[in-house]
């Protein structure tokens, strides 16, 4: 027996799914694992239930969240850029904040304790979305760290102005720089002046990159060659890359070999670059989501994330980051002896991305902890488990209670929860 001054002792859990233990948390951490032993101490019994660290979302845009209802179809990535463009010139802050938060809250709910929000700073958005999205910060800080990726969605060489405000919007508490280059008419330029900011403001860069089916040019290349001249290495992201896709075997170990060596991550978001991906195909369509997993495998930091949630570019989402590595999984034909490897795409692999330190299930890590509605991992995995609970630094911060089948009365059938076990 261990006994030690808790403030909240979390009993009958399952980290990870191992065998059950308590766990006590102290000041906010982690402060014991085992049989632990308190009096008086304000207790959780988890039933035997897994707890997984809090998921980390590392590519979501809670600006442009929430329009699926103020526009029309979109028919392909472009149109996409082009609808929202047009709507985001009318965007408020109350308005931003409204949708924004909608999007925090379900998160909250799925077990989402951190964040990375590229908010598009431009001529058209000024900085009102930014503002929106730094009161959100505020808002939700009881149960969310949010970082702010000030963004040019539409371009940069091509929007001058855009410049200043990103420079301004660092000024005002932005954490990072993001860039589109693909949508640029000077794709180069822009990587090179992104990367001469960042450095003058000690920042990291997360770059939407790739994003097409045309696997004959590319500027992950590009984006390699500045990380390693400016030092960058493990300070740059890169999200999409979906050329990956349809390369040759060669040509991806090429490009993970060159990641790898560089220090750049790279995140997947499958909803979005499964609807936008070969939409002209119709049901003949590529998969068209990058094979991140095959990229882990040769030294790459990786993960998987949301991106958008029910506007032109993702027309659905429920901020499940479960159910998104569960998607990918489904993707990529991956079985029961990946499900690590892609529960690791919403954990640990995005907390290193965003520089989380003390993450995790160890003595001393912060105590973001997430309880989900199985005792298995595996099948917590298979079955995309609802998560019944959240500690955010020690504290609850939602729960859910478990479904309950409502037999007729008189049936004495009894009920058996869960899905069958391997």
């Amino acid at each position: 027996m261990t006994a030690a001054p808790f403030d909240l002792m979390l009993r009958n859990a399952r980290p990870w799914g191992q065998a059950p233990c308590d766990i006590g948390i102290r000041d906010g951490r982690i402060a014991g694992l085992g049989t632990l032993a308190g009096a008086d101490i304000l207790t959780d019994d988890l039933g035997g239930r897994i707890v997984v660290p809090g998921f980390v979302e590392a590519h979501i845009h809670l600006d442009k969240a929430g329009l699926i209802c103020r526009c029309g179809q979109a028919g392909g990535l472009r149109e996409a850029v082009e609808e929202v463009s047009r709507l985001k010139r009318e965007f408020t802050i109350e308005d931003v904040h409204t949708r924004g938060a909608r999007v925090v809250e379900a998160a909250i709910a799925q077990g989402t304790m951190r964040m990375r929000s590229h908010v598009e700073v431009d001529t058209r958005a000024g900085l009102r979305s930014f503002h929106a999205v730094r009161r959100l910060q505020e808002d939700y800080a009881f149960a969310m760290d949010i970082q702010i990726c000030a963004f040019a969605q539409e371009g940069l060489t091509n929007d001058p102005e855009g410049k200043a405000l990103l420079e301004q919007a660092l000024a005002e508490g932005a954490d990072l720089l993001g860039g589109c280059p693909y949508t640029d008419v000077d794709p180069v330029g822009q990587i090179e002046w992104l990367f001469g900011m960042a450095v003058r403001h000690d920042v990291d860069l997360d770059f939407h990159l790739d994003f097409d089916l045309d696997p004959g040019w590319t500027h992950m290349d590009a984006v390699c060659d500045a990380t390693m001249r400016h030092g960058w290495q493990g300070r740059v992201t890169i999200g999409h890359a979906t050329k990956l896709a349809v390369m040759e075997d060669d040509r991806i170990r090429h490009h993970a070999t060159r990641l790898a060596e560089a220090g750049v991550a790279v995140v997947a978001l499958p909803s979005t670059d499964l609807y936008l991906n070969g939409m002209d195909q119709g049901h003949r369509a590529p998969r068209g989501v990058a094979p991140v997993h095959l990229l882990a495998g040769a030294g790459v930091g990786v993960a998987v994330a949301t991106n958008n949630v029910m506007n032109p570019f993702t027309p659905y989402g429920d901020c499940s980051l479960l159910r998104m590595a569960n998607l990918y999984a489904n993707i990529m034909h991956l079985g029961a002896a990946d499900f690590p490897v892609c529960l690791d795409m919403v954990t640990h692999g995005p907390a290193r991305m965003l520089g989380i330190r003390d993450y995790g299930l160890r003595i001393g890590d912060q105590a973001d902890l997430v309880v989900l509605d199985a005792d298995n991992l595996t099948e917590a995995f298979a079955g995309i488990a609802l998560p019944v609970a959240g500690y955010k630094r020690g504290r609850k911060t939602f729960e859910r209670s478990p479904a309950k089948l409502i037999r007729p009365k008189g049936d004495t059938v009894a009920t058996v929860a869960g899905l069958p076990e391997c």
